[in-house]
């Protein structure tokens, strides 16, 4: 038995994107315009924080048909409530050391006209996003630039252990039927499982090992 493929025409898309920006309350629908060719949505206007270009770049993401999204909406803050490059990298600084998920010690940051910039070397990919998010947020601020490396002090050979490990204790994943490649900082997951759940859980287990930077998921769903 095969699963139909559904189509979505660049309109259905456009109607659809437009749909989840105003379902979004975080984003303010009607400062963003919305273009799509060959199922590439590209996002238009000007808002007052990048948390609404960055969450409308988001929602453009969860619409069925979406293979891509370029996102030239600029982030321009009013004259009364603009900040210093100064007082936006104290305000970095400041909600970095406040996120007790970040090693801010590990961790530098730039301001240059308003984009954000973060460098430093953490063990955990999770480090690295909780970063990215603690500064997102910051008034003034017009965009993140995240240089943050990640570096295991573990080899790929304890890694594959530490992920298939994880995969065991799992209630939700078969390990039996998935096996574990590493490649330097690369995961590579084969094998079967019977749902699309289970398939994004074994991923969401490999990038919980410190230092992937990246997850090769090459799982495929079938009913066995």
């Amino acid at each position: 038995m095969t699963t139909a493929t559904i189509v979505h025409t660049d309109q259905e898309i456009q109607t659809d994107v437009l749909a989840e920006l105003r379902w979004d309350h975080s984003v303010q629908a009607n400062e963003i315009g919305v273009a799509v060719k060959n199922g590439v949505v590209t996002l238009t206007g000007t808002v007052d924080t990048y948390v609404k270009k960055w969450r409308a770049e988001e929602a453009a993401h969860r619409v069925s048909g979406v293979v891509a999204v370029a996102n030239d909406i600029t982030v321009r803050t009013s004259a009364i409530g603009e900040r210093t490059d100064s007082d936006i990298a104290a305000a970095a600084v400041y909600a970095l050391k406040w996120n007790a998920s970040v090693p801010s010690e590990k961790i530098q940051v730039t301001v240059d006209k308003g984009w954000v910039t973060l460098k430093g070397e953490v063990e955990w990919q999770y480090q690295r996003d909780e970063a990215e998010r603690a500064v997102r947020p910051l008034w003034g601020a017009k965009g993140v630039i995240n240089l943050i490396g990640v570096k295991p002090h573990a080899s790929p050979t304890d890694l594959k252990k530490k992920i298939e490990d994880a995969l065991v204790r799992s209630a939700t994943v078969d390990a039996n039927n998935i096996t574990v490649e590493v490649q330097g900082s690369k995961a590579i997951l084969k094998g079967k499982v019977r749902s699309w759940a289970e398939k994004q859980e074994a991923e969401r287990t490999a990038w919980l090992a410190p230092g992937i930077t990246s997850v090769d998921n090459q799982i495929k769903i079938s009913f066995f």
